[in-house]
């Protein structure tokens, strides 16, 4: 009789049973990795320079509730045997959902042992050894905006020159979206070709709000005549809904992120803008790789922690391209994040964009400086089609305008998206 099953029990008890958090001092929480500006304090007129402003603390009751950073007793783990499920199982873990992924690894989402600490289940999955990436349940989150329109804040396209005219650079690409739900009846996407694709939230969730994946749908293909055109109206766009509502906290797990990243890949995008953010995972890393090696342009938000932030991920992983967002006088968002890892700037600061059910308004935040990059990508590809990822991330740096520091820096990366003059 094999003693696998008594060893990791053991491993599991001698661990402590606090709940455990690896992820380190700035990745709890309260990081609002994602959440883009919901006021509307005039974010250009802000100076990166001047002394900030100290703000008087709130009294502790009028304080609002950190948001969570995992899903609780879960772990997700890809690439388990069976007779590794089997073990986990014997052990008092609970499977909760699984799929077979493209790669042909399966995806488990997993309960731990009531009386097991977090940290003692995450390890007991990675030592049964066949698991290629295993992690906690963690959460992504998309960023919301309400904000006015106010004179030449709304016009973004002219900062950055982009052509009135882009379905001659050649075929329309097929660029891929994971966000929260969309209105595919809004005016401003009809005739947009539109695919909406929903993961399953699982039961008692509610379903995501349409605000934030609309206004991210409209900047790449609204409707050219409309009040909000997009940046390549005439490209396929395929939308994967992988976000749920958790009474006013909206997030996607990293189960749900893996998840909607693979039906992408098997929809053989060209392109993935990812306009969230969160902590890093292995499960998700192992992902973006995959997809990287298939030449997939994976494009995100860099988030909006603020310049003292840790790295928010996916943008921080190397094989994607982390964008930041810039106001009209192509100065940095006061919110944006910051780091080695930041590789271009886009308009992002009261950007005119659809409103969720009807109308336009402007929105504000790395989430929304993200499509001018994908957009971007979406240009050199209809010229170039095939082209690999790492010479469209190249050309993209390279025909970018520098701002700040001479050559890449830490705030606007290698500078300015500058959309890329048709080669066909």
């Amino acid at each position: 009789m094999s003693l696998r099953p008594f060893l990791f029990l053991t491993l599991a008890l001698a661990v402590t049973m606090a709940d455990l958090r690896p992820e380190g001092p700035g990745w709890g929480p309260a990081a609002a990795w994602a959440d883009d500006d919901d006021d509307d304090d005039g974010d250009d007129d802000d100076d990166d320079d001047a002394p900030v402003r100290r703000r008087q603390a709130p009294p502790p009751a009028a304080r609002v509730a950190p948001l969570p950073v995992r899903a609780p007793n879960e772990v997700i783990a890809r690439g388990l045997s069976a007779e590794d499920l089997q073990i986990l199982r014997d052990a008092g873990f609970r499977v909760l959902r699984s799929v077979t992924l493209a790669s042909g690894e399966p995806l488990h989402r997993l309960r731990k042992p009531d009386r097991m600490s977090m940290a003692a289940a995450r390890a007991m999955v990675r030592e049964v050894g066949s698991a290629s990436a295993a992690d906690f349940n963690h959460f992504y989150r998309p960023g919301n905006a309400e904000a006015a329109c106010s004179g030449a804040d709304c016009l973004a396209r002219q900062m950055i020159a982009w052509p009135a005219e882009t379905s001659g650079c050649g075929g329309p690409v097929r660029i891929g979206m994971v966000d929260t739900g969309l209105n595919a009846d809004h005016a401003v996407l009809k005739n947009a070709r539109i695919r909406v694709h929903r993961i399953d939230p699982g039961k008692g969730l509610e379903q995501s709000d349409a605000l934030h994946g609309t206004a991210v749908a409209s900047l790449l293909v609204g409707r050219p005549d409309s009040r909000t055109p997009g940046l390549v109206p005439d490209a396929e766009l395929v939308a994967v809904d992988a976000f749920y509502k958790q009474r006013k906290d909206e997030r996607a797990d990293a189960f749900a992120l893996v998840e909607a990243l693979d039906y992408l890949t098997r929809q053989q995008v060209d392109i993935v803008n990812l306009s969230l953010a969160g902590p890093p995972n292995d499960a998700l890393a192992r992902q973006i790789a995959l997809m990287a090696g298939q030449d997939i342009v994976l494009v995100a938000a860099a988030g909006n922690g603020g310049p003292s932030a840790k790295p928010a991920f996916p943008a921080a992983y190397e094989q994607v391209i982390a964008v930041t967002a810039v106001d009209r006088r192509a100065q940095v968002y006061r919110r944006a994040n910051r780091g080695g890892h930041i590789d271009l700037a886009a308009p992002g600061v009261n950007v005119w964009t659809a409103a969720s059910i009807s109308g336009a308004r402007t929105k504000t935040g790395t989430s929304f400086a993200a499509p001018f990059v994908t957009a971007a990508a979406a240009l050199i590809l209809q010229s170039e089609p095939g082209l690999a990822a790492a010479e469209v991330r190249s050309r993209l740096q390279q025909d970018a305008r520098d701002l700040g520091k001479a050559g890449q820096d830490e705030i606007f990366g290698h500078g300015l998206i500058q959309p890329a003059a048709c080669r066909g």
